[in-house]
């Protein structure tokens, strides 16, 4: 059986320039995300994931709580064990958005209406779902939507992102003359001055 705690514990990280790295971790663990707030390990020959979280932003003990909230909802990823600085997911195959993008792939729009339903779902159990970005929407092979990353279903102030993002697909991609594949720098670029928006708009009402 797992020891989930042991494999925490064999995480080392330090911090340089500005960030977060990891110095070594057991060999049951595979590397195969870094976030704002927690590197993410697939546990190998599992169908599950390990996300530690920085010593900065543990978010544990939130967002495991948010995803028993949302237990049921078969968009978002399975939870099955939250640590003092670490939870456990299900490991989903598949695309995220923002790759979708970069690659060309097709973004259907059954998948826009699938994260607009999940959301509505989370709302109808008392969550606020904010931080809705293209890296946390992953397509998988057989074409199912599925959102992980819901550390931020409880802020208190309303997040736009999620209309914007349905906007931009209504006016935008949906459009033939639209290019379906766009350059990371180009995306991280738009998602920057996006950022930069909200930033000001913030600073006015303030």
């Amino acid at each position: 059986m797992v020891n989930y705690s042991t494999l925490s514990k064999s995480i080392e990280m330090t911090y340089q320039e500005g960030r977060f790295e990891v110095v070594s971790h057991a060999r049951e663990l595979q590397l195969v995300g870094t976030g704002r707030s927690a590197f993410v390990f697939r546990i190998i020959g599992t169908d599950k994931v390990l996300k530690r979280f920085f010593p900065t932003h543990n978010l544990a003990s939130e967002e495991g709580g948010i995803y028993e909230q949302l237990s049921g909802i078969p968009v978002y990823a399975r939870h099955f064990h939250t640590g003092s600085d670490f939870i456990v997911i299900e490991y989903i195959e598949g695309t995220t958005l923002f790759d979708c993008l970069v690659t060309g792939t097709l973004i259907p729009s059954r998948a826009i209406e699938s994260v607009d339903q999940a959301l509505d779902e989370a709302r109808d159990r008392g969550l606020n779902p904010s931080d809705i970005h293209l890296r946390n929407i992953i397509l998988t092979p057989d074409q199912k939507t599925r959102i992980i990353d819901v550390a931020r279903f409880r802020q208190v102030d309303p997040c736009t992102q999620w209309d914007d993002l349905k906007q931009a697909y209504r006016l935008l991609y949906s459009k033939a003359f639209f290019p379906k594949r766009l350059s990371e720098p180009f995306l991280n670029w738009i998602a920057d001055l996006y950022k930069g928006r909200l930033f000001e708009s913030m600073k006015m009402t303030g």
